[in-house]
């Protein structure tokens, strides 16, 4: 077994590697922003600290990786930035491997997506623990107490959509697909079209064949407004922290049997890194503790909907937060 593990980790290093120096992004780039202390101060022990933060290639993530950055660069460590890489797996193998030193990762994608279950935990904290003791114990990657937030899966669909269509559940949704695929034709990206703990799971969760939905895939920042415009999507997949539901008007399908796991975002770190710098849990707990949904998603909504830089959102709701100052 453990020559196994050893074989595996090989491989995700040798993959992540690849993936990584195709990008560019092998030794990660220098924050676009400077910020100087605030409630964060110096850190003794992170003085000088080369530390690398990952995140994944949406809005939200990017956002989260910056606020990493920022946070640890006024506790003073030399922070580089290797935000927006494409996808969960390829983001989990570069942490894995080495490249990336802390990252926001989803307690719900953990447990579903790389922890291999099929059936989510509903009570957030248990959720959360869950994840945290066997992540450990078989990948040595630590969690550390999670924000309030939850930026689940949903279905959404254009209000109009709705009223004409009557749809306001998954359950309603599941019918109608099987009654009237075309009526429900559905726009998703990716990796929802194909993880256990989105289009897939869902269907066996609500009882319908999946190969009944009329699927078309598109890029996540397309289906907001495809799904709004209603001639393309009916039904589009949407993260509820997303700023666009409410700017677009669009309707969130009650998930009434509770299939979508929590994704309560926690900062992970292989065992050996949060060994070394025990102070990064210390200062970014402070801010997890205030990423309500509330919050998050009006930083989405700044970038998403009002055009601003992921990288100056994340820096104002710090200053705002009094967590950093700015320089210069």
């Amino acid at each position: 077994m453990k020559l196994m593990r050893r074989v595996l980790a090989g491989t995700a290093v040798v993959l992540a590697s690849a993936l990584l120096a195709s990008c560019g992004l092998e030794s990660g780039g220098a924050l676009p922003l400077k910020v100087g202390p605030g409630s964060i101060e110096p850190v003794p022990e992170l003085e000088g600290a080369r530390i690398t933060v990952g995140s994944k290639d949406f809005t939200e993530q990017v956002i989260l990786g910056y606020i990493i950055e920022f946070a640890l660069s006024a506790a003073g460590a030399d922070v580089r930035d290797l935000t927006n890489i494409q996808g969960s797996n390829s983001t989990r193998d570069a942490q894995l491997g080495g490249q990336i030193d802390v990252s926001y990762e989803y307690t719900g994608t953990g447990w579903i997506n790389y922890l291999g279950h099929e059936q989510p935990i509903p009570d957030s904290r248990a959720q959360f623990e869950a994840v945290r003791d066997e992540d450990l114990e078989r990948n040595g990657m630590v969690w550390t107490d999670p924000a309030p937030m939850n930026n689940t899966y949903a279905l959404a669909t254009s209000r109009a959509t709705a009223e004409r269509t009557g749809v306001r559940t998954l359950s309603d949704y599941a019918a109608l697909v099987q009654q009237d695929p075309a009526a429900a034709a559905t726009c998703v990206e990716t990796e929802f079209n194909v993880r256990q703990d989105g289009f897939p799971g869902m269907a066996a969760a609500y009882g319908f064949d999946p190969a009944r939905a009329d699927r078309r895939i598109l890029q996540t920042g397309i289906i907001y407004q495809a799904t709004a415009d209603g001639s393309q999507c009916k039904f589009g997949e949407v993260f509820t922290t997303d700023g666009r539901i409410a700017a677009l008007d669009l309707v969130v399908l009650e998930d009434d049997r509770q299939f979508f796991p929590k994704y309560n975002p926690a900062l992970t770190m292989r065992e050996d890194f949060a060994e070394q710098y025990p102070e990064v849990a210390e200062v970014m707990a402070p801010i997890s503790a205030v990423l309500t949904d509330d919050v998050i998603t009006q930083l989405n909504k700044q970038v998403d909907v009002e055009g601003e830089d992921p990288a100056a959102v994340a820096r104002q709701w710090l200053v705002d937060q009094g967590f950093v100052t700015t320089e210069g």
